[in-house]
């Protein structure tokens, strides 16, 4: 109910106009000044598209919320741009018949405009239009730890019309168009929630019995700050290789943004245990792994 109370205004606002437009005539023919003039006519009818497209605008904002998601806004983007453009179709007809354009041909140019305008400017309207495929799917919301497969890994920080703004992990400033944004591969670091698992591999010396290493291994797990204890770290032997036996470490983050400082305790700790153990110390250093999590998201272009 509360929805369509929002259409009060404009219909007292067209009301009021046709009124205007029959007491205006009303009132000519009584005073002998004759009918309304053309301009007067075109005035009240340039005045009525506008209203239409008041109106127009609020009934299609109540059938977007109407069809939204469960627990999803309608983008205020989608709300702006159909806005925009009954607007804009209603000012090129009104402008059109105070030039002495007919109803009819006036609609029509308002038409051909509209689309000479939209070729001109065709880069910003898919800029546009994914912005709102973004904000209709929600693949990310601001804050969220995300990677956009070849163009930039970082925190959303701002979700616009035509751009989506990233801050990467050493504070670089990261500007992407969101027609390019639509069409790669995006991993959400942060959804549905912002635990992270992380996963780093070692490899120890042949002299390091395996028990043992994994053991070490395990401790540093448990003593180095920022890592989830529940659920508990996880040791595995990766490979038995010519460099030595590889492991493989999996851990539990509260936040994406924690895995650069946890990794550098975690060498800490293990090259420390290994120095207590008098044992030798690693021979290659930690490598990066890609995280597969079943928290990551991920938007296939269409």
């Amino acid at each position: 109910m509360t929805g369509f109370r929002r259409l009060v205004a404009p219909v007292i606002f067209l009301a009021v106009l046709a009124a205007l437009a029959l007491s205006g005539s009303e009132l000519s023919l009584r005073l002998g000044l004759g009918p309304l003039s053309e301009h007067g006519r075109n005035v009240l009818q340039m005045g009525a598209y506008l209203g239409i497209a008041w109106l127009l605008s609020r009934i299609a904002d109540l059938v977007l919320t109407d069809l939204r998601p469960r627990n999803r806004p309608v983008p205020k983007l989608l709300r702006d741009l159909v806005s925009a453009i009954l607007f804009l179709i209603a000012v090129v007809s009104g402008g059109m018949l105070l030039m002495g354009h007919s109803a009819g041909s006036a609609l029509a140019g308002s038409g051909v405009v509209l689309a000479l305008a939209g070729f001109a400017i065709r880069n910003v309207v898919a800029d546009t239009l994914s912005g709102i495929a973004l904000g209709l799917e929600a693949p990310f919301r601001i804050g969220d730890w995300v990677d956009i497969e070849a163009l930039a890994r970082g925190r959303v920080i701002e979700i616009g019309w035509r751009t989506t703004r990233l801050l990467t992990r050493d504070s670089t400033y990261v500007i992407l168009p969101n027609s390019q944004v639509s069409r790669q591969r995006i991993v959400n670091y942060s959804a549905p929630r912002s635990e992270f698992r992380a996963q780093m591999e070692i490899t120890l010396d042949h002299a390091v019995p395996v028990t043992e290493g994994a053991d070490i291994l395990r401790a540093a797990l448990q003593n180095a700050p920022l890592i989830k204890q529940a659920p508990p770290p996880d040791v595995r032997v990766q490979a038995i290789e010519t460099e030595g036996v590889r492991y493989a470490l999996r851990y539990w983050l509260d936040r994406f943004d924690h895995e650069i400082d946890c990794r550098d305790a975690i060498w800490r700790e293990v090259d420390a245990a290994l120095r207590r153990s008098g044992m030798s110390t690693p021979k290659r250093c930690i490598q990066d792994v890609a995280c597969r999590t079943p928290r990551s998201a991920s938007l296939a272009a269409r």
